[in-house]
């Protein structure tokens, strides 16, 4: 069975210095495979090296192909990327900002269909957006703008979805409504890289979690086999209070080790 993507032996350096190092992990179909770690840790990085947008060493396949030899738009089709406090400077509506998602499936001047206005509705649904559909995008808050960036990559209906601390700035009920939209998209049969700070929200959420800590992939597997007291302890220097859900044990990070 071919992974939805395949990063082998990752190598990416910032203003000349190494951030990620050897790095290799998969991400199967119908999976949300959150990417946690410390600060510095190379989550953002990872995330914009498979999206194609940094230089680096190392092979990355999107569903079995080199995403290198890919044309431009046929990788923006499979592949939607959210970047971390993405936003928009221009005063445009909300609906305008989501429909640009839609512009990898279509030619060059072409305008928008029947097609694309129904995939433009199904994702600001999702990211419970309508009622700003005609609010230029700079006039709402922070976090409603967070949401209409993610509805704009979820327009995109791409295979891959790439987010980079989506539930950041974001209210707890919007927290949990966008963590339910991408469980979603894996219910689907969609494949999701998430790169998240809420332990307890990964743990909840996440089908598996990889653990980066300076440029390394400390540990990968399920919720339960990473976010272990011991790993906790090693790459956050943290110890966590845990408490029982349906979900599993949730980890919330509790003291600072001295």
């Amino acid at each position: 069975m071919v992974s939805a993507l395949q990063i082998e032996n990752l190598e990416a350096e910032l203003s000349g210095r190494s951030v990620l190092r050897g790095l290799s992990l998969t991400l199967e179909e119908g999976e949300v495979l959150g990417l946690i770690g410390p600060n510095g840790a190379g989550k953002t990085t990872l995330v914009r090296a498979a999206a194609g947008l940094i230089p680096h060493e190392g092979r990355i396949m999107l569903q079995g192909e080199p995403v290198e030899d890919m044309p431009r738009r046929e990788r923006a089709q499979r592949m939607a990327y959210l970047a971390q406090g993405a936003g928009s400077r221009w005063p445009m509506t909300a609906r305008r900002v989501v429909a640009l998602g839609r512009l990898p499936h279509l030619a060059p001047f072409e305008r928008p269909g029947a097609a694309e206005e129904a995939a433009i509705t199904r994702a600001m649904e999702k990211a419970d957006v309508m009622m700003f559909a005609d609010r230029p995008v700079t006039r709402l808050s922070g976090g409603e703008r967070a949401r209409v960036m993610l509805a704009r990559a979820l327009a995109v209906e791409a295979p891959i979805l790439l987010v980079d601390e989506p539930t950041a700035s974001l209210d707890p009920y919007h927290q949990l409504q966008i963590m339910d939209v991408l469980s979603g998209l894996a219910r689907e049969g969609k494949s999701v890289i998430a790169v998240l700070h809420d332990l307890a929200l990964a743990a909840r959420f996440c089908t598996r979690l990889a653990l980066l800590d300076e440029g390394h992939l400390a540990a990968i597997g399920t919720p339960d086999e990473v976010l272990t007291d011991a790993q906790l302890s090693k790459v956050y220097r943290v110890s966590a209070e845990r408490f029982m859900s349906p979900a599993g044990s949730l980890p919330v990070p509790w003291e600072r080790q001295r």
